[in-house]
């Protein structure tokens, strides 16, 4: 396997990445050099210089993993990486203490006019009594998102024995208690605060959220704060407010195209500016290195990681739970295809028993991996495989039922088109994947390795005369399972084997009286991850 790095990365991220893979460090890459190094690699680990753009992607037709070293992933075309089953990690807890102190460290120095005062000092004045700055405690910070950074920016702020209010149409009112802080409507945020701090991601719905219009509901000595995303303030409206004194000051770490150094915002005398180094502290620089090198291997070991972007996210105690399940998914999905031969436009996934308890998107996922990767020869995955059933017209349905009758989790999938539904379930036994229904059928076998898998009406001779014919090619036949609707009538047998069958042997087991379908189908072996 092969990493690049194309932004540089933490010492420590190294390490850890070159215990399993080649690596290829970079601390800038032009994008030509981009273009021509991804087709060997297996994963790209990025900062925010690089952009990865659909053009990106299209060039590392061996891209398993896209990583992102660091929280916002403004500068990955996440759209275009889960069409080609790619996924996007990234490490939105590694440097989230840093950024927080990073506010603060902004909203004291502006509220204490520092950068005046060592400016003053260094240019030779003494200038004491024109350098008076206000205290913090007891004034209002009003928070535009409550998320991760937010909650660590108030828990800092109620140290100080601030007032935090926040708006977060995402987070509710009993997090927010526990928080300390009063979740309020946005208006209400804007014209009380004292400070105002921006912790929202860059979408195309917070992009310019603080425009004139809520620039215009501040009170004239509200500093405001950014340490989140270029582009959430209009930059614009914001040097207005700050020239024509409407707002006291404007403490900023971000902006909307960087390097920021030609912004006239940074040359104002009430404007305290960085140049994004609000995650750049040693022990931020670690974490997220070794968060992201861990994801990006998560991903290229076959796991699922902890910080996912285009995937449902696990919690990581649900992880090792979920794992066989997802396996016995997608094993499910692939038997399921190889049996009927095809798939209708309608697909419903029934849950039953603990594993209910669980975010189940990611097995329907597994489910659709084994199903469609038979029909295509683009790769499916847990990343692209919703949108490429939705492209295919499959209309799917969840449903979860708290119990299972005979075990502790079961796994049904029914298809159909009109006709009457076929269906497969399946559990958990003794730790390995088992069929346990196959159409309305019981039957119990392991889904791992070779079989033969017919449908006859049931008559005596049958398995014998199947029987010959394997053995005549060598065949070994290592188990036998057969299930029936009811003497004489409908039979489902499947056969254990020990390699796979020729297709050219399939027309002599058609020609067996009294046999209506007969499908070889081949799964991967249980040791094979």
């Amino acid at each position: 396997m092969k990493v690049l790095i194309s932004d540089g990365l933490d010492e420590a991220g190294l390490a850890l990445l070159r215990g399993y893979a080649e690596v290829e460090v970079h601390r800038s890459m032009p994008k030509a050099e981009l273009l021509e190094a991804l087709p060997a690699c297996d994963a790209l680990i990025v900062r925010s210089s690089t952009q990865v753009t659909d053009e990106v992607l299209a060039a590392g037709a061996k891209l398993r993993v896209v990583g992102r070293a660091g929280t916002g992933v403004d500068n990955i075309d996440v759209e275009a990486a889960t069409r080609r089953g790619i996924a996007v990690v990234n490490a939105p807890a590694g440097n989230s203490n840093a950024v927080a102190e990073h506010t603060i460290a902004l909203m004291l120095a502006l509220a204490r006019r520092l950068y005046g005062a060592v400016s003053s000092l260094k240019a030779g004045r003494w200038e004491k009594s024109g350098l008076q700055g206000h205290e913090v405690k007891g004034k209002i910070l009003g928070l535009i998102g409550l998320g991760r950074i937010g909650a660590l920016v108030a828990s800092k702020a109620k140290g100080l024995e601030m007032r935090v209010m926040a708006f977060d149409p995402y987070v509710t009112s009993a997090r927010a208690a526990s928080l300390g802080v009063e979740l309020a409507s946005l208006d209400e945020v804007l014209s009380q605060a004292d400070f105002l701090s921006v912790h929202t991601p860059l979408t195309p719905q917070t992009h310019g959220l603080l425009g004139r219009k809520e620039l215009a509901r501040l009170k004239p000595t509200t500093y405001v704060l950014n340490c989140a995303r270029g582009g959430i303030i209009d930059e614009e409206a914001l040097e207005e407010a700050l020239r024509e004194g409407r707002i006291a000051g404007a403490g900023l770490d971000v902006f909307e195209v960087e390097p920021a150094t030609s912004s006239r915002l940074i040359g104002l005398p009430n404007v305290i500016a960085t140049p994004h180094v609000g995650a750049s502290t040693a022990e931020a620089q670690q974490q997220v290195a070794i968060d992201v090198a861990q994801a990006v291997l998560d991903v290229l070991q076959g796991r699922i990681p902890a910080t996912p972007v285009n995937l449902p996210y696990v919690p990581p105690q649900a992880l090792g739970f979920l794992q066989p399940y997802l396996d016995l998914a997608q094993r499910m999905g692939a038997f399921f295809f190889q049996w009927h031969g095809g798939f209708a436009n309608r697909l419903e996934l029934i849950y039953q028993g603990e594993v209910c308890e669980y975010d189940t998107r990611l097995l329907t996922a597994a489910f659709l991996v084994g199903l469609l990767s038979q029909t295509t020869a683009q790769p499916v995955n847990l990343v692209n495989a919703n949108l490429i059933a939705e492209r295919r017209g499959l209309a799917i349905s969840e449903m979860c039922l708290p119990t299972s009758a005979m075990y502790e989790s079961l796994i049904t999938a029914r298809l159909g088109n009109g006709e009457a539904n076929r269906s497969i379930s399946g559990a958990m036994i003794q730790g390995e994947p088992h069929l346990v229904n196959l159409d309305d059928q019981r039957l119990t076998c392991v889904l791992a390795g070779h079989m033969l898998v017919d449908l006859h009406q049931d008559r005596p001779g049958i398995v014998g005369r199947m029987g010959l014919i394997l053995g005549d090619e060598g065949i070994n036949i290592s188990f036998v399972q057969m299930s029936r609707a009811q003497r004489g009538g409908a039979q489902i047998m499947i056969l254990g084997l020990d390699e796979p069958v020729p297709a050219a042997l399939l027309p002599r087991f058609q020609q067996v009286p009294n046999v209506q379908r007969v499908r070889a189908i081949s799964l991967p072996p249980l040791d094979a991850k």
